[in-house]
């Protein structure tokens, strides 16, 4: 019961003084130890305990609050001293949060940068730098040569070894290699613009134009540059005014040369009857009818260089057309092959004829003799392809002068030799000269 008693005792009083300084919470109750040895076990191993060990009942002294008074400090004067070196002038702050401007000066207009705290910091022990000035140079003047050589700009005598001399001439050598070198880099940057990028279209280089020769003189030419080791052909290539698209506009015809080499022809001729016998007495070397086409049909053998045929066989030769115009020997009334007088067309094979057409491209291909004949034997076989040509030339071609709009360009050349344009005027009158001596 005693200790009973004891306990209310302290309750009472510590509640009592929790009552009185309630606003005081830093200072510790004199029963506070007591209070936390009694409230539970746990809190025996708590650091408040062993820091605060228990008071002995004596009557506490109400603690004494101190008041706190406010202090105040001075603001600390902005440095206005100058940074240690005079050089550089640190100007105001400017206002937060906002870009750097360059500060105009009054005087002399020229904006100046701003400098900052961490400028000055960095520079601030960094010595002045004071302006250094050069003599400047000139280039030497033709006056300045003649002193060199021995007379200075008063007319004076200077030595050769002269220092002044000396140093114009090293300072021109100077100048001279700077330029040198300057035209260098000049011309490898053009030659660097020159280069042409893909896909650029680059044209090629035309062939330069051959004058137009005289007859005479481009036979002279060719004979000249017929430089083989084997007698060459003499040949005529002309290009017509003509589409080749219209068939009925072909150019076709024949001649025979005045002077040409005779060469052994083998002949074929497709009659029967007294056609037949006449081919054999002209010296066909074949000659047949309907048995000779079904031969020929059967095996496709034909050995010759000339197929003639009568009117009434011509009707026959469609079964063996294909087979005969292959071989470019099927009888054709537009180059005088189908005709009735057989005995005649075998007598001019004989003799050299020669047949000619005009090809996809308007170009009409013929040799006219070999390079070993003389200039007017060439002259004259010339003379005779013109003729021909004349006499071939198509109805239906709207100008009907002689050669205008008819031959467009002729040029002769040897079998492995250059081609020499020919003029026009010199082939007519070429053509004149043959009807005169050969056709009267």
């Amino acid at each position: 019961m005693s200790s009973m008693a004891a306990l209310k005792l302290l309750l009472s009083q510590a509640r009592r003084h929790c009552l009185t300084n309630r606003s005081s919470h830093f200072h510790s109750s004199p029963f506070l130890g007591s209070h936390r040895l009694l409230s539970s076990s746990s809190s025996s191993q708590s650091p408040d305990s062993e820091a605060n060990p228990p008071i002995p009942d004596t009557p506490a002294k109400p603690p004494q609050s101190v008041p706190i008074q406010p202090v105040s400090y001075a603001v600390k004067p902005k440095d206005q001293s100058p940074p240690e070196n005079e050089a550089f002038e640190a100007p105001p702050p400017l206002p937060p949060r906002r870009p750097r401007e360059p500060v105009m000066n009054p005087e002399n207009q020229e904006t100046r940068r701003v400098w900052t705290r961490e400028d000055i910091r960095y520079v601030k022990d960094v010595p002045s730098i004071s302006p250094v000035s050069y003599p400047s140079r000139v280039a030497p003047l033709p006056e300045d040569r003649a002193s060199a050589e021995g007379k200075g700009h008063d007319g004076a005598a200077i030595g050769e070894g002269s220092m002044e001399s000396q140093e114009m001439e090293s300072e021109r050598k100077r100048i001279e290699a700077d330029d040198r070198i300057r035209r260098r880099v000049l011309r490898v940057v053009e030659e660097e613009k020159a280069v042409v990028p893909f896909p650029t279209l680059i044209l090629g280089k035309q062939k330069e134009k051959r004058p137009v020769l005289d007859l005479m003189d481009a036979i002279l030419k060719v004979k000249a540059n017929a430089k083989k080791k084997f007698d060459e052909t003499v040949e005529a290539h002309v290009r017509l005014c003509i589409d080749p698209k219209r068939t009925e506009l072909a150019v076709r015809g024949n001649m025979i040369l005045p002077h040409s080499t005779i060469k052994p022809v083998r002949v074929a001729v497709f009659a029967q009857g007294v056609d037949a016998d006449e081919a054999r007495a002209a010296g066909a070397d074949i000659v047949g009818g309907e048995e000779l086409i079904k031969e020929i049909e059967s095996s496709h053998k034909l050995d010759v260089d000339k197929c003639f045929s009568t009117p009434e066989m011509a009707a026959k030769l469609p079964k063996i057309a294909k087979f005969l115009k292959e071989r470019g020997l099927l009888p054709n009334k537009n180059q005088g092959t189908v005709t009735s007088d057989i005995s005649g067309a075998i007598k001019e094979v004989r003799q050299g004829r020669i047949d000619f057409r005009m090809e996809k491209k308007a170009i009409v291909h013929v040799g006219l003799g070999k390079v070993s004949y003389t200039e007017e034997s060439l002259r004259e076989n010339f003379g005779a392809f013109m003729n021909a040509l004349l006499l071939a030339k198509p109805a239906g071609l709207k100008k009907s002068s002689k050669y205008a709009g008819y031959v467009r360009t002729f040029y002769i050349c040897s079998t492995m030799g250059p081609g020499f344009p020919v003029s026009i005027q010199s082939l007519s009158r070429a053509a004149d000269h043959y009807k005169k001596v050969h056709l009267k």
